[in-house]
Formats: structure tokens, C-alpha cells, sequence
């Protein structure tokens, strides 16, 4: 899930079985949609070392939005 420090859980996808880096960025597509510009709340994404984090376009989806 994504989780915000005033909202509680904003996005959450249920899989059976592990994410890999296409349902992570279908994840994120749809998160992205629930952001709102830099500086307001609900503006940063913050991610840790997971390979599924750092697949090709993650980072376009976040920076389009």
C-alpha cells in the first residue's frame, strides 16, 4: 500500500503471488492520480533499494504527474 501521514492508506494492490516491476508500475499510475504537486500534502513518493523501484519508466510516471 501507499500511505500518507494525514490520509492513512491512499492506494493499495492486492496480487496472489510477488509484484514485479509491470504491476508495480500500474501501482504507481494509479497512485500518481491520488498526488498532489510539490510542496502540497500527499507530494512525495518515497521508495527503498527494491528492484521492482527502479524498472524503466517508474520515474517518468512520477515526474509526468
Amino acid at each position: 500500500p501507499a500511505i500518507t501521514l494525514n490520509d492513512g492508506i491512499i492506494e493499495c494492490m492486492i496480487v496472489e503471488g510477488s509484484f514485479n516491476g509491470d504491476l508495480f508500475a500500474s501501482f504507481v499510475s494509479d497512485l500518481v492520480l491520488k498526488m498532489r504537486p510539490f510542496p502540497a500534502p500527499n507530494s512525495v513518493i518515497v521508495m527503498d533499494n527494491c528492484a521492482i523501484h527502479k524498472v524503466d519508466g517508474i520515474r517518468d510516471i512520477i515526474e509526468s504527474r
